[in-house]
Order: structure tokens, then C-alpha cells, then sequence
């Protein structure tokens, strides 16, 4: 039974989360890191050097990477359906899967940490502004990409869809300005609609 370490207002963890409920998995989560604290254990710092959040034991396999643990599971549990086969279509789904990494959470991080986790008098408006801007350009690139096709891995929901959906529920949920995006509207309409995003995303912010 796969296990999972991690807190569940994690948007790191939410992926893992999401990716098990999507695939029916039975499993285990154990929450550490933040109020839970344990990452600074013997037994955590075997399984994830890094100390950070997720870490997944499947059997006698280990991942850590939030969006390692996604693509592991979806490949091991889930090919042909959140795992292409296909290695073109695959390609799509793990370059949304990256581009959430290196395009849009290094903005959504300033916002988040100043707005939900930071008493307002330590806040940085302008840093906040700033970053704010930046994920209305860099959200209108998905909003591009789905002129063309209804998911962003293409014709059907894929591991691609899991880390911007966490993304984006974040970001719709923050006090910023945002452009208006109708069509990752539309896909945020039809994720609201899976049981797994409902009960493992879709939670307050904190």
C-alpha cells in the first residue's frame, strides 16, 4: 500500500493526493512538515534527504519530487490513462508538469507566503503586485494552449493537468487582480467536477 508523508495544505502534497484519489488507490498519509514538524527525524532524513514534503514508499520504492511522485504513480497505476503511452502526446503532459515548476510557481510562491502566510504588517505590497502581473501573462500561455485542445496534455485529462490544477485553484483564490481567462475557466469548471480535486485541492488556503 503506497504511503505518503506530508501535510495536507501542501500544494506539493495536494498533487501526490490528487494523482492517488484520481487512481483509486488504497494508501496511507502520514502528516509532517509545517505545525507536524518530523522532517528533522533519523527515519525521515533515509527517506528524503532533502527533508522536504512528499515523500512516497511504495513497497520498496521510494520517490520524492512532488512531480516525480505524480509521473511515478501515474506510470506504475495509470497507463493508457493518466500516463500516455503515446511519447508525443507524453511530451505535452510533462512540459505542463514542468512548466508549473519553473513558470508559474515562482510568482504564485511570492503572492501565497504574502497574502495567507504572512502577517500583514511584514508584507510586500509591491513584491506581491509585481508578481501578481507576471502570472496574468504567464497563466495567458495555458489560456493558449487550450484554444486548441480541451486539456493541456490534448484531447483528455493526463498527470499533465494535476499541477497546474493545484496551481490555479490557488491562484483563483487569492485577493489579486487577474485577467480574464475564460477558457482555463472552463477546464477549472471541469476539474470541479472530479471527486479527487474536490476533496484534496479544493481547500481553504492556509
Amino acid at each position: 500500500m503506497p504511503t505518503v508523508w506530508g501535510r495536507p495544505n501542501s500544494i506539493n502534497v495536494q498533487k501526490v493526493m490528487w494523482t492517488v484519489g484520481e487512481l483509486g488507490l488504497e494508501h496511507r498519509r502520514i502528516d509532517v512538515g509545517g505545525p507536524f514538524g518530523g522532517l528533522d527525524t533519523e527515519e525521515y532524513g533515509r527517506l528524503n534527504p532533502n527533508r522536504k514534503i512528499p515523500t512516497l514508499v511504495d513497497g520498496d520504492v521510494v520517490v520524492w519530487e512532488s512531480n516525480a511522485v505524480v509521473r511515478y504513480l501515474a506510470a506504475r497505476y495509470g497507463a493508457g490513462t493518466l500516463w500516455p503511452e503515446d511519447p508525443g502526446e507524453r511530451s505535452w503532459a510533462d512540459r505542463w508538469m514542468d512548466w508549473q515548476i519553473t513558470e508559474v510557481q515562482p510568482h504564485l510562491h511570492v503572492v501565497f507566503w504574502n497574502l495567507i502566510r504572512t502577517p500583514p504588517e511584514r508584507r510586500d505590497a509591491d513584491a506581491v503586485a509585481k508578481a501578481a502581473e507576471a502570472l496574468g501573462r504567464v497563466w495567458g500561455i495555458a489560456e493558449a494552449r487550450l484554444a486548441a485542445v480541451p486539456w493541456l496534455g490534448g484531447r483528455r485529462f493526463t498527470m499533465g493537468d494535476i499541477p497546474l490544477g493545484c496551481a490555479y485553484w490557488r491562484y483563483r483564490n487569492l485577493d489579486i487582480p487577474r485577467p480574464d481567462l475564460p477558457r482555463l475557466e472552463d477546464w477549472f469548471a471541469r476539474l470541479s467536477e472530479r471527486p479527487a480535486y474536490r476533496t484534496h485541492v479544493m481547500l481553504p488556503l492556509s
